[in-house]
């Protein structure tokens, strides 16, 4: 059937907060004046500090986060200051913030680290006095600039960077229920969605990835590869000091109204009777029903082996909100229980655990001894918020911690 008879259902793509477009956005919007680098497969924008006379002094490179297609920068810077000033207030304690861009989001980790190479590299090199850099970024980025140095000290390239930081990025891996994932292949055309889904940051980030040929369910082989190709050059950069923060809970609390085996979403009309359930514990659990009109098919997505994902500790996306959104659009009905998901587990964002098991997954990070995290220092947000939210209390611990 074409995508004349048959509703677009995938012309969404999930996204955080700093990744995600407004509602209703038009063009550019504005932000202050900055200087454009082009750079190999991305981009920046730099804003000098107060003080230094427009010059670059006190650098701080922050990365872009995963989406489908070319980095939006006044996206992210927005969404930078929006509740809390984040660039704001590095600006005014003099530091030069350095936004990275990337010319496909969804491109391969290691292709879009050779853009977060390039911008370390020219900042070293217009750089005046010698105040080391930091490097970092949200999400996706954190894991982007980690391969970048990592690779360079690899390649015994000086990056001149004291401390490397991440907020919200999936170390140990992310997740997206399986049956979201499977529904993007489920829509009977290409997509948006699917793209997004197949894409190779996806699969590189993705704790388990369902293949849309196959119908499968499993760790991804490009994630295999990322991960090896990470092992070769050391896992971590080792001269910077590393930190990272978490937008979940670090005491093991996580989504106490997402309980597991429930409704969270019910779709009627355009794919009428599709079901997604959360996750639960145990063998052949079903995760999805899906049913559509045109052409005629109907599939139950079941899993085995999962801990409960979707309300475990963490930094949480709007999944079945922007899911029962897009489709009401479209004139469907639904009827939405559960609108938000655990996207990167607090566990992962900090390094300090795999979260295949439960146990691990749910585990009291507080209770922990810091020598189980692969970072020197971490913070986990007092309260669950969004994947990626600004917020004052994990930008403030950050801030404070940027070399002098």
């Amino acid at each position: 059937m074409s995508q004349e008879t048959e509703p677009n259902a995938g012309s969404f793509t999930l996204a955080a907060p700093l990744t995600a477009e407004p509602a209703g956005s038009t063009g550019t919007a504005a932000v202050p004046e900055h200087q454009e680098w082009p750079l190999p497969h991305g981009f920046a924008w730099v804003f000098p500090g107060d003080g230094n006379g427009g010059a670059l002094r006190r650098p701080v490179i922050m990365a872009d986060g995963f989406n489908l297609g070319r980095s939006r920068l006044d996206v992210l810077y927005h969404g930078l200051e929006s509740g809390y000033g984040f660039i704001s207030e590095l600006r005014r304690r003099g530091r030069d913030v350095i936004l990275l861009g990337f010319e496909e989001r969804s491109a391969s980790i290691l292709d879009n680290a050779q853009a977060a190479q390039a911008a370390i590299m020219r900042a070293v090199a217009e750089q005046l006095g010698d105040a080391r850099l930091a490097v970092g970024g949200f999400s996706m980025g954190g894991v982007v600039t980690r391969y970048a140095l990592a690779r360079m000290e690899a390649d015994r390239i000086d990056h001149r960077t004291a401390l490397y930081f991440s907020y919200d990025s999936p170390h140990r891996g992310a997740t997206i229920p399986v049956g979201v994932q499977a529904f993007s292949h489920f829509i009977p055309f290409p997509n948006d969605f699917a793209r997004q889904m197949n894409s190779p940051a996806a699969q590189q980030m993705l704790w388990q990835h369902y293949d849309g040929d196959t119908g499968k369910i499993g760790v991804s082989p490009l994630r295999t590869e990322f991960l090896s190709a990470l092992d070769r050059v050391g896992g971590w950069p080792r001269i910077p000091r590393l930190i990272g923060v978490a937008n979940g809970r670090g005491d093991g609390v996580g989504l106490p109204d997402v309980k597991p085996g429930e409704v969270a979403l019910r779709i009627e009309q355009i794919y009428p009777g599709t079901t997604f359930y959360t996750q639960a514990q145990g063998d052949d659990v079903t995760a999805a029903f899906l049913n559509r009109r045109f052409p005629q098919a109907e599939k139950t997505v079941t899993t085995s082996g999962f801990p409960e994902l979707d309300g475990a500790p963490g930094g949480t996306l709007h999944t079945y909100r922007i899911l029962a959104d897009t489709l009401e659009k479209l004139g469907g009905k639904a009827d939405l229980r559960h609108e938000d998901v655990c996207f990167v587990p607090s566990v992962s964002a900090v390094a300090v655990r795999s979260f295949d098991q439960q146990a691990d997954l749910y585990t009291d990070i507080h209770e922990l001894s810091p020598e189980e995290s692969e970072l020197d220092d971490f913070l986990c947000s007092s309260t669950t918020t969004a994947h990626t939210a600004i917020t004052e209390e994990l930008c403030t611990w950050i801030m404070d911690r940027l070399p002098d």
